[in-house]
């Protein structure tokens, strides 16, 4: 091509798009992208959910002003109501069972913070793990789980936080039906009835790490270690912002907006500096169906196509990530990886852990590191942590447990809450036929 091809080529399309010069086409691609990728988007779906609450057909758990609030925007420019107190915590299966010092570094933030939430013993699975992996259940099922779930939160007065990233889009997922759906809801509402409840839909469905990310400000003024020095690569779990996007927290201080704002802004917000890598978008491995079927597919994965890249591109000291099958699976690959000659070693940690430790929380009573696959001891000595003081009060804490010379300690009064657990509160008996619904 000439020159004078090439000129009146750029005058072309100068005239043809006169503010090709003044955008951002890469902004504008992915939000189309989100926009349009889903049936309903969630101003849709929000406004079906109010009306069906003036028709009685539904009971909304609105976001109180005691809940202190937080507006944040979304993939779609839309805000979404992040609340930061009086919460109810959803627990996730996987968390307290491969990584316990994951929910005890978010009560322990809690605590820091004077917030006011509730450890729920009487919640359930969300089954979203039997859904995923097997395509078992059916929807009525799924939904009557969710609205038990969510009954419970609302009881109870406390505004539900989901801690597990794919009980967050499942019942994002399972939020939509019900909205969507007439039928499911009257196949749901006799079953619901015979257990003494009704339909109950929080106003929004919020994931703890987007709790963390409006907080890490506030939270990092607590820091006791300086992580300016740290290198932190950042995983954002497929569940968290693939399932459901519309309502994904989006920051322009994040990537210029182009990337999900949690963990990515929490970590920022923490001083540390976040390294890029070219598989940030790839799944852990972890997936579903295959970390059941597939198992070397998923660690081979998560070795290959996660941890060497944020590695060997990045040169990331640390990897942060915000759902529980994420950490477990980048964190517990690697030791397949070192049988074989891979020994890249990089500690894994969730984004509530990696706060926690920031802001001087036990790494062995409280962050549980010791739970881990890869060394997180190293990182610890980086940022400055006394990690061998630690460990020795850690051990004679173990051994006088098992002598009896100590008692175990608790991140609050075991049973605090117990009246919430056995009483009503005046505004839920209407299905009784006592009041009528106060919205």
């Amino acid at each position: 091509m000439t020159s004078q091809e090439e000129k009146k080529m750029q005058e072309a399309i100068k005239e043809a798009f006169p503010y090709a010069d003044d955008v951002d086409w890469n902004e504008v691609y992915q939000r189309i992208i989100y926009k349009y990728s889903t049936p309903h988007g969630i101003q849709h779906i929000k406004e079906e959910l109010y009306k069906l609450e003036d028709e009685g057909e539904v009971i909304v758990h609105h976001i109180k002003p005691y809940n202190n609030p937080v507006e944040v925007q979304t993939i779609n420019g839309l805000p979404k109501k992040i609340p930061t107190n009086k919460l109810w915590n959803h627990k996730s299966c996987g968390q307290c069972g491969h990584i316990p010092g994951y929910p005890t570094s978010v009560f322990w933030m809690m605590n820091k913070a004077e917030i006011d939430y509730l450890d729920e013993p009487h919640q359930t699975s969300c089954t979203g793990w039997n859904y995923h992996a097997s395509g078992a259940s059916n929807p009525v099922a799924l939904a009557g789980v969710y609205v038990r779930n969510m009954w419970r939160a609302y009881e109870t007065d406390y505004f539900p936080l989901i801690h597990c990233g794919t009980s967050f889009g499942h019942y994002k997922e399972i939020r939509n039906m019900l909205v969507l759906h007439k039928e499911i809801r009257d196949k749901l509402r006799p079953i619901m009835r015979k257990l003494g409840m009704d339909i109950v839909i929080p106003e929004e469905v919020v994931h703890y790490s987007e709790w963390l990310f409006v907080m890490s400000k506030q939270l990092a003024q607590q820091k006791k270690y300086d992580l300016s020095n740290v290198k932190a690569a950042v995983h954002t779990p497929c569940h968290v912002y693939k399932l459901v996007p519309d309502d994904t927290v989006y920051d322009p201080k994040v990537f210029e907006g182009r990337r999900p704002a949690a963990p990515t802004g929490t970590v920022m917000n923490f001083g540390a500096k976040i390294v890029d890598y070219s598989t940030w978008w790839d799944c852990c491995g972890f997936g579903f169906r295959h970390i059941l079927t597939e198992r070397e597919f998923s660690r081979s994965f998560a070795l290959f196509k996660k941890v060497i890249p944020a590695v060997e591109e990045g040169h990331a000291d640390v990897f942060v990530t915000s759902d529980t099958g994420c950490v477990t699976t980048l964190d517990k690959s690697q030791w397949a990886g070192k049988a074989h000659g891979f020994n890249y070693n990089l500690p894994v940690l969730a984004d509530a852990q990696f706060a926690a430790i920031a802001m001087g929380a036990d790494p062995y009573k409280i962050a549980q590191i010791h739970w881990h696959a890869t060394d997180v001891e190293g990182f610890l000595r980086k940022i400055g942590v006394p990690v061998d003081d630690y460990k020795e009060k850690f051990l004679q804490y173990l051994a006088d447990l098992r002598e009896g010379k100590a008692q175990p300690e608790y991140l609050y009064t075991p049973h605090r809450k117990i009246d919430f657990y056995l009483t009503l509160p005046d505004r839920v008996k209407w299905y009784k036929g006592e009041k009528a619904v106060q919205k």
